[in-house]
């Protein structure tokens, strides 16, 4: 049965995850229905209600057959004494339950089960998606003529129209892909990035292109163009960056998975500020080839998702050795293959140096927590100095900004970016600072000039070939811990989703968010964020994430691993 929504309203407002709902259905065969309830509470209790009363009373129209041909379930406070008129019909009830927070499998099963077509749940977040997006700016354009051109076809194939989205560095042939700058405003992608035809090719649907920080360079999304993303699970808080839109699309289940970028932890810092799974393969896993670069040697594709096991399909359909991407391997196509075997024993490893000073404490103490939990369950866990690990982040904002200084040389207003025809200028050089002046915003410029001052001819040697060789000291240390351990294991950040505003003066501070992520990237490895729990903050319950690092193209196995902490409850 075809239903098309004609009205859905979520209004989304620090934890409530759902507040005066109406949804209507149009059935050529049967009457208009529609569905009203308000919620006055301010926590995820409110969806679980919701759930209860649609089984509820589906439950009860089934036993009742004599019913009218519409039914309505009164707001709260509506005295009427009979409130609920239920039709026989409860398909929409059971359509509605079914599709509240689907994962991949899920939505799989409920296509081969004919539980739901591609086409409904397609539309229905869709709809949600837009009705959501006013208060949380997750999305920043919404593809509908990608949507009716491909709905038809990728619902034949294995991953059946999946509504997923796509951050806006990813190129999409014919779509803008703005990087969230004005620098590339106008820029129409020609061609179609090697991870997302992978995608395609397997039937996954893109629906809306996300939030980003302005060309992948931040911790927070709000270097924006388009402003800032907002989290789903606090009022006025960063959901994290750099992929913080396709991050905040997932938790507040605007689409069912999302593609991120992560050059030093933006997939796994928005994940664990959101309390998602946040996945970043292997250097070469995953083909960059169509990704709009920031940082060439430490940039990877990266995947959002509710569950690892719906990270892990998504790993064995991205992964390829790409011909127009040097830097991928030939061992991506051994991820192809999803590892079943459950971990028995792992042996994990805590760097001292995580349990530092700045780490906030509620989030030590969780950590600490799950430490316990997993030497009750039979692993192993050792705490052990890795000094190295305390020089990452100087490694890190070394090297980064000196391959930005050089990939954003492009961007000149002549070859590539904003252009400024009405311009009056005496030289090219003085065309070039006016264009890039107003294209660049503040962060992109701070990073362009410190890689810029990296490096020149004074500071090559001091500054960046000495990150360099503490690169390969820390990738050295890293592949010595893995000859003893399976696992590194840290908080993903040393603190919770901060509001925003609050730190967009003081960079060095936001760039401390990084702490715990940027590591990975420099030694290329594979790196999980899972939800470790909650805490409190100014009166907010927060979501934090705690992060698996595994050897590198240990991806499926690091996977398997991460699924421990979903499936044991006391982790």
């Amino acid at each position: 049965m075809d239903r098309l929504y004609s009205s859905m309203i979520f209004q989304v407002f620090g934890q409530s995850l759902l507040r005066n709902a109406v949804y209507k259905v149009s059935d050529p065969q049967m009457h208009q229905h529609s569905l009203l309830d308000s919620y006055s509470e301010t926590s995820p209790s409110s969806l679980a209600k919701l759930k209860s009363l649609l089984l509820k009373y589906s439950q009860f129209s089934k036993k009742n057959k004599k019913s009218e041909n519409k039914f309505r379930i009164a707001s709260s406070g509506n005295k009427t004494q009979n409130p609920y008129l239920l039709s026989e019909n409860t398909q929409l009830f059971l359509f509605f339950l079914s599709v509240m927070n689907l994962t991949i499998k899920s939505y799989l099963e409920g296509i081969q089960t004919h539980q739901f077509s591609a086409k409904e749940v397609v539309n229905h977040y869709l709809q949600k998606a837009k009705l959501l997006n006013p208060k949380l700016n997750a999305c920043v354009r919404f593809n509908q003529n990608y949507i009716d051109q491909h709905l038809e076809s990728f619902s034949q194939k294995s991953l059946a129209a999946l509504p997923i989205m796509v951050k806006d560095n990813i190129l999409i042939q014919g779509e803008l892909a703005t990087c969230c700058s004005k620098m590339m405003e106008n820029y129409v992608a020609p061609y179609t990035a090697t991870c997302m035809q992978n995608l395609e090719e397997a039937g996954a649907l893109m629906i809306g292109q996300t939030n980003m920080d302005e060309f992948a360079m931040g911790s927070s999304t709000e270097s924006s163009v388009y402003g800032p993303s907002y989290n789903p699970y606090g009022e006025n808080r960063i959901p994290g960056g750099s992929s913080g839109g396709s991050a905040v699309a997932v938790a507040a289940d605007m689409a069912i998975a999302a593609l991120g970028t992560d050059t030093g932890g933006s997939v796994r810092q928005p994940a664990a500020l959101c309390g998602i799974v946040g996945f970043k393969p292997s250097y070469g896993a995953i083909s960059r080839y169509g990704v709009v670069p920031m940082a060439s040697s430490l940039d990877q594709v990266g995947i959002f998702s509710k569950t690892v096991e719906d990270a892990q399909l998504l790993l064995s359909i991205l992964a390829s050795k790409d011909t127009h991407d040097s830097t991928s391997s030939a061992h991506a196509e051994d991820l192809k293959n999803i590892e079943k075997a459950d971990p028995e024993t792992v042996r994990f490893v805590v760097p001292e140096e995580a349990l530092n000073d700045g780490l906030d404490p509620q989030i030590k103490a969780l950590f600490l927590k799950k430490i316990e939990a997993l030497k009750n369950a039979g692993h192993s866990v050792d705490i052990q100095s890795l000094p190295i690990l305390k020089e990452s982040l100087a490694i890190y904002y070394t090297l980064m900004p000196a391959e930005v200084s050089t990939n954003l040389s492009r961007f000149d207003g002549i070859r590539f970016g904003h252009q400024q025809s009405t311009l009056e200028c005496s030289s090219l050089d003085e065309y070039y600072a006016k264009v890039r002046g107003e294209g660049f915003g503040p962060e992109a410029k701070r990073r362009i000039l410190l890689g810029t001052f990296v490096l020149s001819s004074a500071n090559y040697q001091g500054y960046y070939l000495k990150a360099l060789n503490a690169q390969k000291k820390l990738k050295s240390d890293f592949s010595q811990l893995f000859e003893k351990y399976d696992v590194i294991l840290t908080p993903t950040t040393p603190e919770p989703a901060w509001k925003l505003g609050s730190r967009t003066n003081d960079p060095l501070k936001m760039y401390l968010a990084d702490l715990y992520t940027v590591p990975a990237n420099l030694a290329g490895l594979p790196a999980l964020s899972v939800p470790m729990g909650w805490l409190e903050d100014q009166g907010e319950k927060l979501p934090v994430g705690i992060q698996l690092m595994g050897n590198k193209w240990s991806d499926q196995k690091l996977l398997n691993i991460g699924k421990l902490f979903e499936e044991n409850t006391s982790l």
